[in-house]
């Protein structure tokens, strides 16, 4: 089951769900509004042993044009997660309608995961994309069964990351 605004606003209150600069305004009926964070990685090829290789790019107030054909990664503003529910971060109607897309192949929070996430950005059009600015919305799932964590391979990084895969 998903969670509403109401028990959303209740469990980061009693510390099960974690949202650093938690700003109720920012609550949907049943998701959480993030902001994009300041870093972005630009892929830029491949090197010779065929591992992909980015550049960081740290975007000023006035933001930074994503192009179509071009491969992002972003990161959340705020540190999300919850030791309780799993989360699943996707896109804003908002920005889909301008021909952003965040999260196409991997949407899915662990839970017991707690860091900045992650973002794949995929653009239709050229978009000027700035810090801070409301990107995407996460929602809480209620878990089935016994919750385990299996490792944080990648909650260990609070930056855009790239695959740990060789």
């Amino acid at each position: 089951m998903i969670l509403t605004r109401q028990k959303i606003i209740e469990s980061v209150d009693s510390g099960d769900i974690t949202i650093s600069n938690f700003e109720s305004a920012r609550v949907n009926p049943n998701s959480y509004n993030y902001l994009l964070g300041e870093d972005i990685k630009v892929y830029i090829g491949g090197s010779s042993d065929g591992q992909p290789e980015f550049e960081t790019v740290t975007m000023k107030d006035d933001g930074y044009v994503l192009h179509p054909g071009s491969m992002y990664l972003g990161v959340t503003d705020e540190v999300i997660g919850s030791s309780r529910y799993a989360m699943s971060l996707i896109g804003r109607s908002s920005m889909g309608r301008f021909g952003l897309f965040l999260q196409i192949s991997a949407n899915l929070g662990h839970t017991t995961s707690s860091h900045q996430w992650t973002l794949e950005l995929h653009t239709a059009k050229s978009i000027r994309v700035y810090p801070k600015m409301p990107i995407g919305q996460v929602s809480f799932w209620t878990n089935f069964g016994a919750v385990k964590c299996l490792g944080k391979n990648y909650a260990l990084y609070n930056s855009p990351t790239e695959r740990l895969l060789s």
